[in-house]
Parts: C-alpha cells; structure tokens; sequence
C-alpha cells in the first residue's frame, strides 16, 4: 500500500480535475504525500499513473458519510495517523432560476457543497488534531461576496462555508489547527459554464484563470496566517466594496443581466 513515509499530507476531495488535479500535482511536485477522492474513477487512474507513490487515490461520494470515513480511515493508515492540509474542494454548480430548479438539483447542490463539507471536517477532525500546524481549507467561491443570479443555491452554499471557516479560524485554534479558504472567481475548470469561458474578460477581476492558481493560494495559504484568499487577488477590493455598497453591486448585475444562465456538475 502507498504510504506517506514521513512526508506531509494532504487531503483533497473533488481530486481528480480543475483545482482538486492542480492542487494535487503542485504538492506532490513539492514532496508531500497526496490523497485525492473523487467520483471520476477515470480521472483518478490518470492521477495515480502520473504521480505514482506520492499519491492515494480513492473513488469517494463525499454525500456518503460512511464512505468518507473510510477513506479517510485509509488514508491515515498510510500517513500514521496525520493530516496537515484537509482541502474540502468537491463542490457541484446546478443553476439556473431558483424557483424553476428541480428541488432535487437544489438538495443536491446543498448535500454537496455544504453538508459534504461539514461532515468532511467533522470526521477530520481527529486527525488535523494530532498534527501540529495542520490546516482546514475550503473553496468557497466568488460568489459568497454576493450572491449571483442564476446560481442562487449555490451561492448560499458558498457564503454559508465562508461562514463557517471564519467560526473554525477561531474555534479550531483551541486545537492547534487553522482554518482558511479561497474564494476563486471565473477559474478554468469543468464546473465553469461554457457560456461563461466564452464571455469571460481578458483581464481584471472576472478573467478566466488557471486552476493553477488556486492551487498555489492553497500552498501560500498553509505557510500563511491569513483567513480569506482571493483568486485573482482583485476579487478581494469587490468583497469591500460589497460592505459598503452592495446595492451598487445589485443595480450592476441587473443591468448586465447576471453572470451565470445554468451551471454544471463538477463533483
């Protein structure tokens, strides 16, 4: 079985493409022991031929408590019983009008991004605990400095993690682990809507970047004390103006008509 042999680790869900795949290249590049889960069994066999032993790759639905506690039980087997990054990044971006979404898509959307979340941590917890310095990162979203249109559920379930990392930066320090997330704007990943990649800026706030970046706000953030990080950086001046003036954002978004019409799946 692969096994951690010394090195740090980290544990990342949604693994196997976009920011998960990225995030699990730089760190492997960096000599820390992998795990990445996901639903793409595909994508994960790919990632386990490129990275060979520095990775543990496991089919996961992150919705399934009993299965996110087995592999994470598998994966402490390989690292002693230590985690230094648990990285919650499997989300799912269902959309369209709230009030024509299929309540199933909406439940969906919540079990994924949130309630997947919570219990991701919750199971962790044992073993961020036992390893000094260790850090709890989730991707919120761009979407938790206001909401937007058309992906309304999700967006809720972006400001509600954002929420909830800023509690956990407080409360997990009582156990000597931190708490941070990213907050990406239009990244280049299966999650972006096509319409999206094509109409997205070639600069400035909304440009289409690299899941690359993300990945490497996940590594400044773990040599880092800071609680939000903004990818690109220019997202964090439109979370102050937020404070300040959210109508304008409002009346700006009603005059564009939205960012978003439909999302698409990225488990």
């Amino acid at each position: 079985m692969t096994a951690a042999n010394g090195r740090k680790s980290i544990f990342i869900t949604g693994g196997a493409s976009g920011m998960g795949l990225e995030t699990a290249r730089l760190f492997a590049g960096e000599g820390w022991f992998v795990g990445a889960c996901d639903v793409n069994a595909a994508g994960l066999d790919a990632l386990q031929a490129e990275l060979g032993d520095a990775v543990l790759t496991q089919v996961l639905d992150v919705t399934d408590r009993a299965a996110y506690a087995a592999a994470l039980d598998a994966f402490a087997k390989a690292t002693d019983a230590k985690l230094d990054l648990l990285f919650n990044n499997a989300g799912i971006g269902r959309g369209g009008p709230f009030i024509d979404m299929p309540w199933d898509d909406v439940m969906a959307v919540v079990n994924v991004n949130l309630v997947a979340v919570l219990s991701g941590i919750h199971l962790a917890a044992p073993l961020l605990k036992a390893t000094p310095n260790s850090l709890c990162f989730t991707t919120s979203s761009s979407s938790a400095i206001f909401g937007i249109p058309n992906i309304a559920v999700y967006s809720a379930t972006k400001h509600a993690v954002k929420g909830l990392t800023e509690a956990l930066s407080v409360e997990l320090r009582a156990h000597g682990v931190r708490a941070a997330d990213t907050l990406p704007g239009m990244i280049d990943t299966p999650i972006l809507p096509d319409a999206a990649k094509a109409t997205a800026p070639k600069e400035g706030m909304w440009r289409l970047t690299p899941p690359r970046e993300v990945a490497q706000a996940v590594w400044d953030a773990y040599h880092s004390n800071k609680i939000h990080w903004y990818v690109p950086s220019e997202l964090e001046a439109y979370d102050v103006m937020q404070t300040q003036a959210p109508e304008a954002i409002r009346d700006q978004m009603l005059t564009a008509g939205g960012l978003f019409s439909e999302g698409s799946d990225k488990p």
